[in-house]
């Protein structure tokens, strides 16, 4: 089974709005074809907007950087399913590290994100990851599993193949400093490995696990060359153009 090659731009809180539409067209229309999805997670004021750029492009989908997992009501300054569906959002990112720790986010409260966006029919790409202390003590597979375990090992097989996974090394985002391509690679195959116990080999197979934490373009190709590495969530690079063609052409190069 080949799985979905698939390279997500995170812009966090960047970009004013008229800055954020130019990006996106600037990518829409420099992008070259080839078989990789290219997701591009915008601030919630884009979202429209970047959806009406590239919606004439097959190979480009939009996506929310959070959600509220409850439908609707006094919560200010959230964003609800509703909403992100209603502006052509098909991708929601879940669970990313800053989310973790700015806004105490759990794996309990992760759980009930992921699954009212499976509910509305989105998908979830749903971030996991350690920080330097717990890789230092080498409990680095053991955390994720947990947050794996917590999070996402409660939904049905069906359910669980219709998420992506972000492994996310927090010790590697935005510091320029990368984990390496057999780093990565040991642990996308662990997380491979702990999906296939719990589902089944075809369920863990299907799935794209993404890495996360200082993607460029010197070092997507030897990440993407890696056998379960499948696609990068790409920070920094994803805010100028030609840095982020780069690296979706880290598939190609």
């Amino acid at each position: 089974m080949k799985r979905k090659q698939i390279v997500a731009g995170n812009w966090k809180m960047n970009l004013n709005f008229k800055e954020g539409i130019k990006l996106a067209s600037d990518v829409a229309k420099k992008l070259p074809l080839s078989d990789v999805l290219v997701v591009l997670g915008t601030p919630a004021i884009h979202l429209q907007a970047v959806n009406e750029v590239v919606k004439n492009f097959s190979g480009i989908k939009v996506a929310a950087q959070n959600c509220h997992q409850s439908e609707k009501g006094a919560y200010t300054g959230e964003l609800s399913l509703d909403m992100i569906e209603s502006v052509g959002a098909e991708y929601v990112i879940l669970g990313h590290s800053e989310r973790r720790e700015y806004f105490k986010e759990d794996n309990a409260v992760l759980a009930k994100k992921v699954d009212a966006v499976l509910a509305k029919g989105l998908t979830p790409i749903f971030c996991c990851g350690e920080a330097l202390p717990i890789r230092k003590k080498k409990k680095h597979v053991a955390h994720v599993k947990k947050q794996l375990q917590d999070s996402l090992f409660h939904l049905k097989p069906a359910q669980f193949s219709k998420i992506v996974i972000a492994y996310e090394p927090i010790w590697a985002i935005g510091t320029g400093v990368t984990a390496t391509p057999e780093q990565a690679q040991e642990m996308h195959k662990a997380i491979r490995k702990m999906i296939a116990t719990k589902y089944s080999s075809k369920v863990a197979e299907g799935i794209s696990i993404l890495y996360g934490g200082s993607v460029k373009p010197a070092n997507a190709k030897s990440l993407f060359g890696q056998a379960d590495v499948d696609g990068g969530l790409v920070g920094g690079a994803s805010l100028k153009a030609a840095d982020f063609i780069q690296v979706v052409q880290g598939f190609d190069q």
